[in-house]
């Protein structure tokens, strides 16, 4: 299937770095939802980007679908005998009805149309599954460190952030939800990286591949001397951190 003529697609440019230098979530994670879950036949990841959370649902799940609109992302996903990839926007998958027990959205709910996205995982989620959202922000890593990004985050690619991502600083919490809230454990995302791996995930940012188009140049440049000054030795590898915003429901 074919993204909607609205689907505005930030990553395609960026889809093998996005790969590359994009965090992997936590196997904690995956072994949470499926414990909410009834049956372990089928998940459905979502806006899967690479593939990241499709490969994570696999170790849990005997087939995963995985679905983008942006034919890019998919053609960068990492493959693996259990994940099934496809090309297909959030609000009409193409999957059957009542054929997953666990529909999965990482960092990709704030783009959907909700309303025709909610309807589409009624129709392919079995009675009793689950869905779930999340998403991340702020990283932690030093306190220097962090007021270098933050300012970067704020100041400097700031205004070429897209409306919707306020949805995400705000954890997805203002959000529409309309199923049967779940209560999930808090969770990190953490990982061990050096500096490359971090300026190549500040890269991937749709505000920094926006702010490049617009300004015609690097955005970045000007915030690397500070960042390889605080960091210290580049090839150091650094603990990152951050905290999950979830929402998590049971389907009816």
């Amino acid at each position: 299937m074919t993204p909607s003529p609205s689907f505005e697609d930030h990553f395609s440019t960026v889809a093998e770095s996005y790969a590359r230098f994009r965090p992997a979530y936590p196997a904690s994670l995956y072994s949470w939802l499926a414990a909410q879950c009834p049956r372990h036949e089928a998940a459905w990841d979502c806006g899967t980007g690479t593939g990241q959370a499709a490969r994570g649902l696999a170790a849990h799940f005997g087939h995963v679908f995985a679905t983008d609109p942006s034919a890019e992302q998919v053609a960068h996903a990492a493959p693996h005998p259990a994940v099934t990839y496809g090309v297909a926007p959030a609000e009409a998958s193409g999957l059957p009805d009542a054929s997953v027990d666990l529909v999965t959205v990482a960092v990709a709910l704030h783009w959907f149309d909700l309303d025709r996205f909610y309807a589409e995982v009624r129709r392919v989620a079995r009675p009793g599954s689950v869905i779930a959202a999340w998403c991340y922000t702020r990283a932690f890593i030093t306190p220097p460190i962090d007021a270098i990004v933050e300012g970067y985050y704020g100041n400097v690619v700031g205004p070429y952030w897209p409306m919707e991502r306020r949805h995400v600083e705000d954890g997805y919490r203002n959000l529409p939800f309309p199923f049967a809230p779940l209560a999930p454990p808090p969770i990190d995302l953490e990982v061990r990286w050096d500096l490359p791996h971090l300026v190549g995930y500040l890269r991937t940012w749709s505000a920094t591949i926006r702010a490049g188009v617009a300004l015609g140049c690097d955005p970045l440049a000007g915030t690397l001397p500070a960042l390889e000054a605080a960091w210290g030795d580049p090839a150091l590898p650094r603990p990152v951190r951050w905290p999950l915003g979830m929402r998590v429901g049971r389907v009816p």
